[in-house]
Order: C-alpha cells, then structure tokens, then sequence
C-alpha cells in the first residue's frame, strides 16, 4: 500500500555516483585559491550531480514501467524543486555579500530540507536521508568555516554514498 503512492525509481546507484563526485569536488575546492573557484568547483559538481540524478532516475523509471512526471514523481518534483531554487538565490546572495564561509550549512540545510519534503513522496530512507543532511547543516553552522568542505563531503559524498548503497540494495538500483 505505502508503494502505491510512493515515487520509487529514486536511483540508488546514481546517489553513489554523485558520492564519489562530491568526494572529488571536496578535493578539489578545498585547494582552490579563490572563493570564486571554490564556489565555481561545486556549482560544477552540483550540475554534474543534477545530470546524474536526471539520468539515473529516468533510468530506472523507465525499466520499472513507472512515469516520472506523473503521481508521486510529480510531486516530488514540485516538492524538491522550490527549496532548491530558494538555495540557489540565497548562494548568489551570500557570496556577493562575502559570506562564503555560510554557504557549506546554507547548501546542507536546504537539500537535506529539500530531501525531507520531496521525499515524502518516495520510499521511507530518503526523508531519513534528509533529516540527515539537516543535522549535518546544524553542525555546519557551528562549526569552523575550515570544516567546511569536510562537511559538504560528508554530506554530498558520505550520506550519499551509505543511502545510495542502502536504496540499491533494498530498492532495485
């Protein structure tokens, strides 16, 4: 019954993937010599990342017989969408008032938000994912800002990895 209205072709493998970039991206931003570059380092990764998702759900949507864009699909999106959009205004907002250091717990708490609502739509891990990613956004806040791209790895790269491995394994891909 909870399948019938839930979007299930929320691709575990393609989490894993977008893990393994952000572990690279973390990598790579953390020696970039500008605020400019490190910003430009995970704008790049995160379309990268949306590409992947875009892609490896359609995937699996397609080999389940299950539309994307109608039902639960539909309202994940419209769900996930807005916050997301919000993120990306406050981020232009914050680094042209200098405030870099603010956007690793800005992007945390706006995905792991953006997760949370979206994934009411979709099977049960994916709002724990998103709790997850809120709480590691808490830490963020309080954190130094040179733990800043270790949390955005533990977050994109580590808590994609474990739920990408764990809807994979439980969910079909």
């Amino acid at each position: 019954m909870e399948r019938a209205g839930s979007f299930t072709a929320i691709s575990g493998l393609g989490m894993i993937v977008i893990g393994v970039v952000a572990f690279v991206v973390a990598d790579i931003a953390a020696h970039s010599a500008t605020p400019r570059g490190w910003l430009m380092s995970w704008i790049v990764a995160a379309a990268i990342s949306a590409a992947v998702s875009a892609f490896a759900i359609a995937r699996k949507a397609r080999g389940a017989h299950t539309p994307v864009f109608n039902g639960p699909g539909r309202k994940l999106a419209l769900s996930f969408t807005p916050t997301m959009f919000v993120g990306a205004l406050l981020t232009v907002v914050l680094y042209r008032a200098g405030l870099v250091s603010a956007l690793p717990a800005l992007w945390l708490l706006v995905y792991g938000s953006a997760v949370m609502t979206g994934g009411t739509y979709s099977v049960r891990i994916v709002p724990v994912m998103g709790l997850c990613f809120v709480a590691l956004g808490v830490v963020a806040l309080i954190a130094p800002a040179t733990w800043g791209d270790w949390l955005l790895a533990g977050g994109f790269g580590g808590l994609h990895l474990a739920f990408g491995t764990a809807i994979a394994w439980r969910h079909g891909g």
